[in-house]
């Protein structure tokens, strides 16, 4: 059992692509969403990343997101993901995830930007007037949507969502890749 299981476990996840094929991935974990500091951090780095495909962004996302669960040794109680659960009628990544653990792990998306097809809840944080999109699949919106809205942090964005946003791009800012006359090979900073 892992050390850091002592009662309710979320997970937040985000992925940053820096090369074509390439992908860091980053996870927060910690027991409420008002925590200011997350209990473990995980990164992981990963090449094959398949293209982007519009509105089949999880076949890009979502292995990516997998990864990281083999480094956690237990799963966690609910997830929250950069990006929407669903887009519109249509299966987001969200949705993907949560079938995935077959509706046993519920998934809340937060999204910054509004996709034409993709409904949600608006949330307003702190002092912005540019809200936040929520959805969720496993538990209601409205329950979704506040969990967010408590979160630590004064801003738009809350501070664990930042922390592991900064995480996956720091990931891949000490990766470089290059290429030497016979092979490909990966240095890590």
């Amino acid at each position: 059992m892992a050390q850091w299981r002592l009662g309710l476990i979320i997970a937040a996840f985000d992925v940053h692509y820096f090369q074509e094929g390439c992908a860091s991935a980053a996870a927060v974990l910690f027991h409420d969403y008002r925590d200011t500091e997350p209990l473990a951090e995980y990164t992981g780095f990963l090449t094959g990343v398949a293209d982007y495909m519009p509105g089949e962004f999880y076949r890009r996302e979502l292995p990516c997101i997998l990864a990281l669960f083999k480094q956690f040794g237990e799963t966690p109680d609910e997830i929250v993901i950069d990006g929407y659960v669903m887009l519109g009628d249509r299966p987001g990544l969200g949705q993907r995830l949560f079938e995935y653990f077959q509706g046993r792990i519920p998934v809340i998306g937060v999204a910054k930007s509004k996709l034409p097809d993709a409904s949600g809840m608006e949330v307003f944080r702190g002092r912005s007037r540019k809200p936040l999109y929520i959805t969720s699949a496993g538990v209601d919106i409205r329950e979704a949507s506040e969990r967010i809205k408590v979160m630590h942090g004064e801003h738009r964005i809350p501070g664990l969502l930042k922390r592991v946003d900064f995480l996956a791009r720091l990931k891949a800012k000490n990766i470089v890749l290059y290429d030497s006359p016979d092979s490909k090979n990966l240095l890590m900073k």
